[in-house]
C-alpha cells in the first residue's frame, strides 16, 4: 500500500494530473462560454485565424507549421489558444537573455582556430567550410592532432570512463539525460564520492525528465550532503508552460578539463547490457584527450551558469597544456546545440556531411522522424549514386515514436535509400560517417526533438582514426540486422499507409 501510495503521490503524476486538469478546465471554460455567448465563440476563431497567419508568416520549420496549422484547422475553438500556450518556440525574453548571456561569457573563453581552418582548407575546402559554419554560428574552435577513440558499446567503454574518473585530480562535470541508480550510476557515484572528500570539485547536471522516475526527490539534498554538488535542468512543474518542451540531452563527464566523454550512453544500466529492457542495448560513448576538451569543459560551465544563475572564471578551469602521450592525426571539433538560438547547428552539420558525401553515408539513428530538409538530402544524395544506409532499432523503446520512424522508410526506400533494423534489440548509437572522411558523433537523434528542441553535444571528426572506427562498427552492426525491402513496403494497406501519413504530418509537435 505504501509504493502505490507513494506512485499515486509522485510528482510526475501529480504534475501530469493537474496539467490534464488544466487542459480539461480550460476546454470546458471555452465550451460553456461559446455555447451562451455567441461573440466569444467568434473571438475565439477569430484568434485561432490570427494565430494561424503568426504561425504561416513565423520563423518555425515548414513541417512545424503545417502540423499546427492543421491541428488548428481541425479544433478551431481551441487550436489557438492551445498553441500560445504550448505551441510556441520562443521562451519570455528574460530567459533568452539569460541564455545569451551565459552563452556570450562562454564565447569568450574559447578561442578563434582561424590558422587551423587555413590549414584544413588546404587538404579539403569543403570540409573547412563546415568547420568555419561549426566555429561561425556554433562558436567552437576546430583542434588538430588530439586523441579520440569510438566505443562501439557502452559495455566497453565503461571501465574506461571509471578508470579516467579514478584519476581526476581538480574537477569531475557530469552532464546526463538519464541517471538511474545501479551497478553503473553506483560504481561511479563511489569515485565522485571519495573524489569530493578529497577536495576534488565535483558537479552534476542532470534532466529532471529524464530522471523524474528514476531518482529519488530529495536526490539534491543527498547530493550535496556527500559534497557533490547538483543542478537540474527545468525542473517539471504542474503547469502548462513552453519551458517544458526544452530539454537537456546531452552527455557530457569532463575530467580535469583534458580528458572528456561524451555519445548516446546515460548512467544507467541498461546502457551497459546489466539489465534487458528492450533486447540487447546497442551504443556507443567517444573519449576525447586533449585541448578539445576545453570546449566540452566550456559547454558544461555555460549550462552551469544557466542553471544556477552563478557564473565561474572559466580560466580556473583551463587545464595546463600537455602533450597527450597518443596524438592522432585529422581534425576534432566539438560543439553543442540548443534550441533558443535559431540556429539549427546539428541539423545543418548533418545535411552538409551528406550533401558533400560521394561515395557512401553511413547512419546510426534511433529514431528517424525527419523534415522536409533532411528526407530530401537523404533521397538525393541516394539518387545521385551516394551509397546512403541508415540503421534503426528493431526493438523499439516507444512504439508510437518507432511507428513514425516506419513511416518514413517508403519515401526512402523509393529513392535507393537502404534501411537496416538492429534485430537483437534496441539501438541507441547516434552517429553519421561518410566517405572514410569525416563523421559526427555525439547525442543527435535524427528527430524533431533533438534537432529543434534539446540541448545537444557531437563531435565533428575529419581524417582520424576514430572515423574509421565508427565506420567498421557500422559494417560490423549491419551483420545483426536485416533489411526493409521496397517490396514490403509497396504492398502496405491503404489504410495503414493514412495511419502513417498522420503521423508523419502531426510528428513534429507529438
Amino acid at each position: 500500500m505504501k509504493k502505490v501510495l507513494s506512485l499515486l503521490f509522485h510528482r510526475a503524476i501529480v504534475a501530469g494530473l493537474a496539467i490534464i486538469a488544466q487542459l480539461g478546465a480550460l476546454i470546458l471554460m471555452i465550451g460553456r462560454f461559446s455555447r451562451f455567448f455567441p461573440l466569444f465563440y467568434i473571438l475565439l476563431t477569430c484568434l485561432s485565424a490570427a494565430v494561424v497567419i503568426v504561425i504561416a508568416t513565423g520563423r518555425d520549420r515548414s513541417a512545424t507549421k503545417i502540423a499546427w496549422i492543421i491541428a488548428i484547422l481541425l479544433f478551431p475553438i481551441f487550436g489557438g489558444i492551445f498553441y500560445l500556450m504550448l505551441g510556441r518556440t520562443r521562451l519570455s525574453h528574460r530567459m533568452r537573455r539569460k541564455m545569451e548571456t551565459t552563452r556570450l561569457h562562454g564565447e569568450k573563453a574559447l578561442e578563434s582556430s582561424e590558422p587551423l581552418l587555413k590549414e584544413l582548407e588546404d587538404i579539403d575546402p569543403r570540409a573547412a567550410g563546415q568547420a568555419r559554419y561549426i566555429q561561425n554560428h556554433g562558436a567552437y574552435p576546430v583542434y588538430r592532432h588530439q586523441y579520440s577513440k569510438f566505443y562501439p558499446l557502452g559495455d566497453v567503454a565503461f571501465p574506461d570512463m571509471l578508470k579516467e574518473l579514478e584519476q581526476a585530480e581538480r574537477f569531475i562535470f557530469l552532464e546526463y539525460f538519464i541517471i538511474e541508480a545501479g551497478t553503473m550510476w553506483n560504481s561511479i557515484l563511489d569515485i565522485l564520492i571519495r573524489k569530493a572528500k578529497a577536495g576534488v570539485d565535483v558537479r552534476l547536471i542532470y534532466d529532471d525528465f529524464g530522471c523524474i522516475f528514476r531518482l529519488p526527490k530529495d536526490f539534491v539534498q543527498q547530493m550535496a550532503a556527500l559534497g557533490i554538488k547538483v543542478q537540474r535542468f527545468h525542473p517539471i512543474k504542474p503547469m502548462l508552460a513552453p519551458i517544458m518542451n526544452y530539454r537537456d540531452h546531452r552527455k557530457l563527464m569532463i575530467i580535469d578539463g583534458h580528458t572528456g566523454f561524451t555519445g548516446g550512453i546515460n548512467l544507467a544500466d541498461e546502457y551497459i547490457n546489466v539489465v534487458e529492457k528492450y533486447g540487447h542495448w546497442k551504443d556507443s560513448a567517444f573519449l576525447l584527450k586533449g585541448e578539445a576538451v576545453w570546449s566540452l569543459t566550456v559547454m558544461f560551465l555555460a549550462m552551469w551558469e544557466y542553471l544556477s544563475g552563478q557564473p565561474d572564471n572559466l580560466d580556473d578551469f583551463r587545464p595546463p597544456f600537455r602533450e597527450d602521450p597518443v596524438p592522432t592525426g585529422g581534425f576534432v571539433q566539438p560543439f553543442a546545440d540548443n534550441p533558443l538560438d535559431d540556429e539549427t547547428v546539428s541539423e545543418t552539420v548533418y545535411i552538409n556531411v551528406i550533401n558533400r558525401a560521394k561515395d557512401y553515408v553511413y547512419i546510426d539513428t534511433p529514431y528517424l522522424i525527419l523534415d522536409s530538409e533532411m528526407l530530401t538530402a537523404l533521397c538525393a544524395a541516394a539518387k545521385t549514386g551516394v551509397d546512403v544506409r541508415i540503421a534503426t532499432p528493431h526493438i523499439p523503446d516507444k512504439p508510437l515514436v518507432h511507428a513514425v520512424t516506419r513511416s518514413y522508410y517508403l519515401p526512402l526506400l523509393q529513392s535507393g535509400v537502404r534501411i537496416f533494423e538492429y534485430t537483437p534489440g534496441f539501438l541507441h548509437t547516434k552517429a553519421v560517417v561518410a566517405d572514410d572522411q569525416v563523421a559526427v558523433v555525439g547525442t543527435v537523434n535524427l528527430d524533431y526533438r533533438s534537432l529543434y528542441m534539446a540541448f545537444e553535444d557531437a563531435v565533428w571528426l575529419y581524417g582520424t582514426e576514430s572515423v574509421l572506427q565508427i565506420r567498421d562498427d557500422f559494417l560490423d552492426t549491419l551483420r545483426l540486422c536485416q533489411e526493409v525491402r521496397l517490396a514490403d513496403y509497396e504492398n502496405i494497406p491503404a489504410l495503414q499507409r493514412a495511419k502513417w501519413s498522420l503521423l508523419r504530418l502531426l510528428a513534429p509537435i507529438l
